[in-house]
């Protein structure tokens, strides 16, 4: 579009343009109508609106835009050109408008951001950060990544009508403390600590100098400007038959030095499993004074205040948490590292090194403080707790110095936050195998008793029928005992010694089996909402098991819903049952440490009920602890789903906030194998064994031993009763055939394992069924014996008679 003319010649013209139009219109009219009148007002009308349209128009003539005002990316470049971060500025097309070199070097120019060519995980990150940025003005990343290299984003709306997004990202490089102070060595904190008389060198692991200053350098071998980086640091001193250490260039007669070791590492770095690095992998500082004189020999006592402020600089540049105080305790000076270590981070330091730790330890931190800048040279540690964090005790060392004015001990503190973390994690590991452990043993003792119990019970009620005086108390008793060893069953699925029949399923079929019951179990004054993902993978699990961790997580979810409610529930009580698919790409953007990576289906139930406290969360699967009231629950029902998901190879996690509701997630991996098809069941055939044969019963319980015994021999079965394995094994020795053999797993002396192997090389072929109250599973892998059959404890007069039939009767064909 070309600009309008507005020249006086231009004006004239378009002046005359009108009026002869005008004129043109009139003729015309006249010869038209021939009458004045009309001709007049047709004139005096057309006048009038033109004037009035000129008015107008000079109004709203829209002012000329300054040239000045019109982008020029040529400067922007030039701008953004000696940026170090990378600079990419796009317009509300998401085009590449401009972009400096750093961004070209790092990115190329065919893609702009958000579309980078960054790692997988990152790329919806990017995209949300975007449009947010255009949404809200600005939004920022703390991390992406593209292999091993890492940036902080920043985007930023800018412009006139603010159509364009600014992209900066800035590389975020690790930090080398060695290298650091290397460089500070070689410059003038290192001639300030020669002004102090400190010589100081930075050594490898390998004993080799990395570094040095122009004093340590002058001292070793007369030349301060000397290159010593690669020698030996042993070589520049000796040692003489009393371990006193000097310089090798000033020989017997030398002087003798004190040297300070201080390991250089980097407090901030993120700790390994076994806490933090090990002092002797990592180069150190070696700081060397003469003895006699302590730091700051040489110089003057002036010089030596002087010198201070040098060495709180240098001691604030680096990494290591180290703080100064004077003869009377009080704190001078301590670094960003020793503050950051006692979590006083933000604050300024305290008058004394006492007001860091907890009451009890004031005393003792202010004598060790007071005796090491009063007495002679020496360095040691000291435990003390922390006010941030008084559960767990840190070391901190002092060492006198000598030399520096007021300055008397040196202090030392290395953040140990993350090697805490991972003490307590390994704590509460411990102390939960521990308990499974417990409650694995008390449950299988627990087994024998019930199943003497049970039997007796079923004895006695074949001598009794209904109406006897005796039948009621017998049935209440067996009830009783029946509970009991659902109690037993819980504890050994959370030890995870239960006995479990995994199968390849679907989750969401065992979700819809359930959902009916569930329906019933929360009522209707909650809303129960269930939803399932698509293309969910297959899982290896027992489904009875999951059933029972379906119902227990949502029978604890409708307690908390109503205790929130006060029991009348209201439209905000909602709780819901999901399936989802989670990918080995999910499993990576989730930076979980105990989920390994691969492909999951998990099961998600959330509620918005009461929620549970934070000091409670950590204890919630641990046996018989529980937050209801007396006689509301046993303990048990979060402990027996933690076993059935861990002994089912899944994981589960729980999250929660006081009055806003708990999520448990679990996780099963998804079963890559072939899916095998269900077997059809077999009916049972009764008359297939009529009963009768030899059977060995080897149980060292004697009143389990004798109601098998005397359950077997109603069934007119020849039982030979043995009490611990080596009897058993006597029998067979003497010659002596059986059909059977019946016999427990655990027992003193020899167990019914290696009972059963020696049995076999006299029998071979010779069928064992095994009792116990462990896992069966848990026992099948440990025990390589072919044709082994197995009974769970406790069981009852019916169950041991029905399956030493069917052994019996698949023994015979």
């Amino acid at each position: 579009m070309s600009a309008r003319d507005d020249s006086p010649a231009a004006l004239r013209a378009d002046w005359l343009a009108v009026a002869g139009g005008l004129l043109a219109s009139l003729a015309l009219l006249w010869f038209t109508t021939r009458e004045p009148l009309v001709v007049a007002g047709f004139a005096g009308g057309t006048l009038a609106l033109g004037a009035l349209g000129w008015a107008l128009a000079r109004r709203r003539a829209p002012a000329r835009e300054p040239d000045w005002a019109l982008p020029d990316w040529s400067v922007t470049f030039a701008a953004i050109d000696g940026e170090a971060a990378a600079v990419a500025i796009i317009d509300r097309a998401g085009r590449l408008v401009c972009a400096n070199a750093a961004h070209e070097a790092a990115f190329g120019t065919t893609t702009a951001p958000p579309r980078l060519p960054l790692d997988a995980e990152f790329a919806e990150a990017m995209a949300r950060a975007g449009r947010d940025a255009w949404r809200e003005g600005s939004a920022r990343l703390d991390r992406v990544c593209a292999g091993a290299r890492a940036w902080s984003v920043e985007a930023r709306r800018a412009g006139r009508g603010e159509d364009f997004l600014i992209w900066r990202l800035a590389e975020l490089t690790a930090a080398d403390p060695a290298a650091e102070l290397a460089r500070h060595l070689g410059g003038k904190l290192g001639r300030a600590l020669a002004g102090a008389g400190i010589a100081a060198a930075m050594v490898d692991v390998d004993g080799r100098i990395l570094a040095a200053s122009s004093g340590f350098a002058q001292r070793a071998t007369g030349d301060p400007a000397a290159a010593l980086a690669g020698m030996e640091f042993v070589a520049l001193l000796r040692q003489d038959e009393h371990d006193r250490i000097s310089w090798e260039r000033d020989g017997v007669r030398g002087g003798p030095l004190t040297m300070y070791y201080v390991p250089v590492v980097d407090p901030d770095a993120p700790s390994t499993a076994a806490g933090a690095p090990d002092p002797e992998s990592v180069p150190a500082l070696m700081l060397l004074v003469e003895a006699g004189l302590g730091i700051g020999a040489g110089a003057s006592t002036a010089e030596g205040h002087a010198a201070v402020p040098h060495l709180e600089a240098l001691l604030s540049q680096l990494p290591l948490g180290l703080a100064m105080a004077d003869r009377d305790g009080r704190l001078l000076f301590a670094n960003a590292a020793f503050m950051r270590a006692a979590g006083r981070e933000a604050e300024l330091p305290p008058p004394f090194p006492s007001d860091l730790v907890v009451r009890e330890d004031k005393a003792a931190l202010s004598d060790a403080v007071r005796r090491h800048a009063q007495g002679p040279a020496a360095a040691g540690d000291i435990a003390v707790r922390l006010k941030g964090q008084p559960e767990d005790p840190v070391s901190l060392s002092l060492a006198t110095v000598r030399g520096l004015g007021e300055a008397a001990v040196l202090l030392g503190l290395t953040d140990t936050t993350e090697e805490t973390r991972l003490k307590r994690q390994v704590a509460q590991a411990t102390k939960m195998q521990a308990v499974g452990q417990l409650a694995g043993g008390v449950a299988h003792d627990f087994n024998n008793v019930l199943t003497a119990i049970l039997g007796t019970c079923d004895l006695m009620l074949l001598r009794h029928t209904p109406g006897d005086s005796d039948y009621d108390d017998i049935q209440q008793i067996r009830a009783n005992s029946n509970r009991a060893a659902s109690l037993t069953r819980q504890l050994l699925a959370f030890s995870r010694q239960q006995t479990l029949r995994p199968q390849v399923l679907q989750l969401p079929d065992v979700v819809s089996d359930v959902s009916q019951m569930l329906k019933r179990l929360i009522g209707e004054k909650i809303r129960f909402e269930v939803r399932h993902d698509r293309d969910l993978g297959a899982i290896r699990a027992d489904p009875t098991q999951l059933e029972q961790v379906i119902v227990n997580l949502v029978v604890n979810a409708r307690d908390a819903l109503m205790a929130k409610t006060d029991g009348v529930g209201n439209g905000n009580a909602r709780l819901t049952i999901a399936t989802r698919r989670v990918t080995a790409a999910d499993v990576r953007t989730m930076r979980s440490e105990i989920l390994p990576q691969g492909d999951y289906t998990a099961l998600v139930i959330e509620d918005t009920g009461s929620g549970i406290a934070p000091e409670h969360l950590a204890k919630i699967f641990e046996p018989f602890f529980t937050t209801k009231e007396q006689g509301r629950g046993t303990g048990l029902g979060l402990s027996t789903v933690y076993g059935i998901v861990k002994q089912s190879g899944g994981f589960i996690f729980a999250e929660s906030e006081v009055g806003k509701g708990t999520k448990f997630s679990i996780y099963f991996p998804v079963h890559h194998g072939a899916v095998p098809l269900a077997a059809p069941a077999r009916a049972e055939e009764p008359g297939k064994w009529s009963g009768g044969g030899k059977v060995l019963l080897v149980e060292d319980e004697e009143s389990v031993r004798a109601v098998a015994e005397r359950a077997l021999t109603r069934q007119g079965y020849e039982v030979t009763a043995a009490a611990d394995g080596e009897e058993g094994l006597d029998y067979v020795r003497l010659g002596r055939r059986f059909d059977l053999v019946v016999s427990d797993v655990v027992m003193p002396v020899m167990d019914g394992p290696a009972m059963a192997r020696a049995i076999r090389e006299l029998a071979p072929g010779l069928p064992v069924l095994f009792m116990s109250g462990y896992a069966e599973e848990q026992l099948r892998n440990e025990i390589d014996i072919a044709n082994m059959h197995f009974l769970p404890k406790p069981f009852s007069v019916q169950q041991i008679s029905d399956k030493v039939r069917e052994v019996l009767g698949a023994a015979r064909g």
